[in-house]
């Protein structure tokens, strides 16, 4: 007894170990890739707003880029996002192999600094979660928490790229694991604590940081409102990226698909270069000021940028582009929310705040998108640094996530997993 105590003392000390180191290199992984993502893709979009023919060009660049680099460095293997993650994790046969890591961080890189309409969400996840991965492969006491080490490194991911370590945790048991263990909750605990220390140390801030956010008790209607149509309009998404990946899975020649989806990008490109990349540009112009007026034809455009946003997302994602839902389900909130607000106060005086509408549609459509409503409601309020509107995102994200589950039982991620 005494000698089985001590092993597994052992075991815990080696879980704490590794899952510290775990958290800190999928920090510095997520912060790295962050970073260059948003100087080169605000670098790149300044640029193609000089020179417009640049909005047809760079999408092909960006997804023959990762063609080239899948042919001669990946093994030849595409990415497949989250859904690498899940077979990971139950199957006890398979591994989320160390190139993972680098497929990943550049193909995710490549994908939205050259305009491709989706985020590197995904892409840091699942290479965090190799990170996780490896622990798992090179210390023999670990090799029987694989599951543990994996989420390990996908939430120690999530946590350091919106500096939100209950988003991490929640993204773990609402979408990866969907389970509560000792073993879990202590890795995954540790880890975050590491990113999170990690994020803390390099004085990294709330991404949309937000002071004196404050709402009305009668506008919970108009959340509610909110929260059915964000629920729709992530099924609209979700519709989009499986259809139009399906139509493209019919393509034989891989190079034609790949032509084809960088052309229709850049073209919608052209035509809305607020399609650009993760739309981070635009919705930080428009939380910059929500309360401006705008015209009608303003409001139809955003309207079309509606309709058209998970069209782009999953030509880019069709055409061999790396990344999610993540950042379109925020672009497609904010959108939302603020064209919902600028209805209601222009048709109807109702007073609403437009900046509270945006916040709390990025939540929505995030939790109808990824059937994670605590994970959206945390990771909205890790992005802001603002807890004040957490009744308004708690009411719009359950909401959503109702609507979007009695539609759809699954989600991009897990439509491959149910159906098979």
């Amino acid at each position: 007894m005494k000698r089985m105590k001590k092993f597994s003392l052992k075991n815990y000390h080696s879980l704490f170990i590794a899952a510290v180191a775990i958290g800190f290199f999928c920090a510095l992984l997520a912060n790295s890739l962050k970073s260059l993502t948003e100087y080169y893709e605000e670098k790149f979009f300044r640029i193609s707003g000089e020179h417009s023919f640049l909005f047809l060009v760079l999408p092909a660049i960006g997804l023959f880029a990762i063609y080239i680099l899948r042919h001669t460095l990946f093994k030849n293997k595409a990415n497949k996002g989250l859904t690498e993650i899940f077979d990971a994790v139950n199957n006890r046969a398979a591994i989320l192999p160390s190139y993972k890591i680098p497929s990943h961080y550049f193909n995710g890189l490549l994908t939205v600094v050259f305009g491709g309409s989706t985020g590197i969400e995904v892409s840091t996840v699942v290479a965090s979660a190799a990170v996780g991965s490896m622990g798992n492969k090179k210390f023999g006491l670990l090799k029987l928490y694989k599951t543990e080490l994996i989420c390990a490194g996908a939430v120690a991911g999530i946590t350091a790229l919106f500096n939100s370590p209950f988003a991490g945790l929640l993204f773990s048991f609402e979408v990866i694991s969907r389970k509560i263990s000792g073993h879990s909750v202590l890795v995954q605990l540790s880890a975050v604590a590491s990113a999170f220390l990690f994020n803390f140390l390099l004085h990294e801030k709330a991404l949309l940081l937000m002071s004196g956010l404050h709402w009305q008790y009668y506008a919970i209607p108009y959340f509610m409102l909110l929260g059915l149509l964000a629920g729709l309009n992530s099924v609209y998404l979700t519709k989009c990226v499986i259809s139009i990946k399906k139509l493209f899975s019919k393509f034989k020649n891989e190079q034609y698909k790949i032509i084809t989806a960088a052309l229709l990008v850049g073209v919608s490109l052209l035509l809305f270069p607020a399609l650009f990349g993760e739309g981070s540009h635009t919705i930080k112009e428009l939380l910059g000021d929500p309360s401006q007026e705008y015209t009608g034809s303003v409001l139809i455009m955003f309207i079309l940028l509606l309709v058209l946003k998970p069209v782009v997302t999953s030509l880019t994602l069709s055409g061999g582009g790396d990344g999610g839902i993540f950042a379109p389900s925020l672009f497609i909130g904010a959108i939302l929310g603020f064209v919902v607000a600028t209805v209601l106060n222009h048709f109807f005086n109702v007073g609403v705040i437009p900046l509270n509408f945006m916040l709390v549609g990025m939540g929505a459509v995030l939790s109808s998108s990824i059937h994670a409503p605590f994970t959206a409601i945390f990771l909205i309020c890790g992005l802001t640094g603002n807890y004040a509107l957490i009744i308004p995102l708690f009411i719009a994200c359950i909401i959503s996530k109702v609507v979007s589950s009695s539609i759809l039982p699954y989600t991009v991620y897990t439509y491959r997993v149910q159906k098979a």
